[in-house]
């Protein structure tokens, strides 16, 4: 049986996603968008979250105080490398967009912490960029 997603994403790309990977922090594409649109999941191009919701929280990855109203995020707990973290997830594939925590802006005081390379981003212009 063929890995579609192995087939059609990056070696790195597929290690963040599928194998809930970590891309080095300041690498990713996307940190320093700051256009109006949507970041949509790189495996399934389900929305994931609004431009309106990201912020700069100086940890060198995306981050974002909300998900879309399409609610695509799943939440699980993570226990590797020794840490208790909430794990963040896309409901539509199960691709591995890394991990939230309680310490985010007003209204919601959460930070999505996101890979760049588990996203791709659309603006309302219609541009893209791959994440």
């Amino acid at each position: 049986m063929t890995d579609k997603y192995k087939d059609t994403l990056s070696d790195e790309a597929y290690w963040v996603t599928r194998q809930a990977g970590t891309e080095r922090p300041f690498t990713g594409a996307l940190l320093n968008e700051t256009r109006d649109g949507y970041y949509l999941c790189k495996c399934c191009g389900a929305k994931l979250f609004p431009a309106e919701t990201k912020f700069d929280a100086g940890c060198g990855w995306p981050s974002f105080y909300d998900q879309s109203d399409d609610s695509n995020v799943g939440f699980r707990e993570d226990h590797t490398h020794g840490m208790a973290r909430t794990e963040i997830f896309c409901k539509q594939c199960d691709a591995h967009l890394g991990h939230v925590f309680p310490d985010g802006p007003e209204p919601t005081g959460q930070r999505y912490c996101v890979n760049s390379l588990s996203m791709n981003f659309t603006s309302n212009e219609g541009d893209k960029v791959e994440g």
